[in-house]
């Protein structure tokens, strides 16, 4: 058979040929799609991190700032116009002159001194040489009696500067056990700075006895400065108590200086 005979089909291939073309012919033509429309670029950035599409929080407004308060002067402070804490004003000294702590130190001894010197119980701040105690001036002054008794001592001199000493030391503590007992506010070193400032009658006591050798005049000018020093701590005591347990306060302050009163007039 050559390549040009045709081979005619069967009548039944024939028919789903046609049956085919019909359905095809038929069918309804379907609109083009239209083209999608072009995706939105990915930014690439060299962070690690992707940026946030969050709109971008409003700043909040500054807190409120609190009101003032006064200041507390120290007639309405507890414990009779004494810090609750024991200590004066908190002031930065670590960036100020030398000369100008010193000249500050100089001053506080200077006032403190004075409350001693011309002591009186109906002052308007009682309490004062107490909230704004120092230890340079009771230094001076306890040092000034142990070197006082000491020369006036024939011998054992050293053992009597030690024992001056030691009983202010004992007695600021009696102090302060006494005072806190009672109720009041008080700390070891305001007791040792209250009863170093009252020393100073008895240093000036001190001072005559050695210059003058003689026994009445001894006990008239001991009688004297004794007096004069529990007469200055008695303000003191007054703010560091309630006002029914002063005597009880001072009470133990009047011992201290009587014994050192005995020391000076045994010392020969």
């Amino acid at each position: 058979m050559s390549h040009g005979d045709t081979i005619p089909l069967h009548s039944s291939a024939q028919s789903d040929i046609d049956e085919i073309e019909t359905l095809i012919n038929a069918a309804p033509v379907l609109p083009a799609r239209p083209p999608s429309p072009p995706r939105a670029s990915i930014p690439i950035s060299s962070s690690p991190f992707i940026p946030s599409n969050l709109p971008n929080k409003p700043p909040s407004a500054p807190p409120p700032t609190p009101p003032a308060l006064p200041p507390i002067s120290s007639a309405t402070s507890g414990g009779g116009g004494i810090a609750s804490d024991g200590f004066g004003s908190q002031s930065n000294t670590l960036t100020e002159p030398v000369w100008d702590t010193v000249k500050r130190d100089l001053l506080r001894i200077v006032s403190n001194l004075k409350l001693v010197v011309f002591p009186n119980p109906n002052r308007e701040d009682p309490g004062k040489a107490l909230r704004d105690w120092d230890l340079w001036g009771p230094f001076f002054f306890i040092v000034f009696l142990g070197l006082t008794l000491s020369w006036s001592a024939s011998v054992k001199k050293s053992e009597v500067f030690a024992v001056a000493f030691a009983v202010l030391a004992a007695g600021a503590i009696i102090l302060t056990l006494n005072v806190l007992l009672l109720g009041g506010h008080i700390i070891f070193f305001q007791s040792l700075s209250l009863l170093g400032y009252c020393l100073f009658p008895l240093d000036v006591g001190a001072l005559i006895c050695m210059l003058k050798d003689n026994v009445i005049l001894k006990i008239i000018v001991v009688a004297v400065t004794l007096a004069w020093s529990s007469w200055a701590a008695y303000p003191f005591m007054s703010a560091a108590v309630a006002p029914g347990r002063k005597a009880l306060a001072l009470y133990p302050v009047f011992l201290l200086y009587v014994s050192i009163g005995f020391l000076i007039i045994a010392i020969d």
